[in-house]
């Protein structure tokens, strides 16, 4: 438990001294969102009838933007070196790193929705909602990243190749997002079971993302 405190400390230092990512992140998902009123004109109806899936894609794309670089800078001064001849493993290492990336990429933009969500006209009783399937769902886009970006470590194309590993996978998280959302305004009391399965899909990439990951890094140092 130790060890997994002074990870994520670490981890979470490193994240908020690199403070322009972060920005760089939030910045996109922000102006993606701001123009879609643009593109699709000022039909407020329609807006609100498509805000869940413009949000929540906009989300997804702007993850990606920080996945590709979640074990490349140690592997450029060495720590993921001294990880794998220490006694930690490699696997809670890889956890750490997932949960970093939630904790200092996904949650600010979960946070940053609400005020998106004007721009899009979102029905003000579906705002906790749409919180919730991001807070439940962006779990798996964290760990189900963690495997790409350890898959395209020693590629000098590293992020473009995330993005088209990882997008395939995002697709049952962002079916079910966006249908928890739709089925509540719809006929509520029937969101229940999407976003159970959204649940289900994030517990099994935060079983899956670090084990995965710890083996394609074992392998990539081979």
């Amino acid at each position: 438990m130790k060890a997994f405190q002074e990870l994520m400390r670490r981890e979470l230092t490193v994240a908020l001294r690199d403070g322009g990512s972060v920005g760089t992140v939030l910045g996109f998902y922000a102006i993606a969102v701001a123009m879609m009123p643009i593109a699709v004109g000022p039909d407020l109806k329609l807006l609100s009838r498509i805000a869940p899936g413009v949000l929540w894609i906009s989300l997804l794309l702007a993850a990606l933007l920080s996945l590709g670089r979640l074990f490349e800078r140690d592997v450029e001064d060495g720590t993921l070196d001294l990880y794998a001849m220490s006694a930690v493993p490699l696997e809670l290492v890889a956890l750490a790193k997932g949960l970093a990336h939630w904790l200092t990429t996904c949650l600010p933009l979960t946070l940053l929705t609400p005020v998106l969500g004007l721009f899009l006209n979102v029905d003000f009783a579906a705002v906790p909602m749409i919180i919730v399937t991001m807070l439940v769902g962006t779990v798996a886009v964290s760990f189900f990243g963690s495997i790409a970006a350890a898959l395209t470590l020693r590629s000098k194309r590293g992020g473009v190749l995330v993005a088209l590993l990882v997008l395939p996978i995002y697709v049952p998280t962002l079916i079910y997002g966006i249908s928890t959302v739709s089925m509540l305004m719809l006929t509520p009391g029937s969101f229940v079971s999407p976003l159970l399965l959204l649940g289900a899909i994030s517990l099994i990439s935060l079983v899956i993302g670090p084990i995965a990951s710890a083996a394609v890094l074992r392998y990539q140092m081979n």
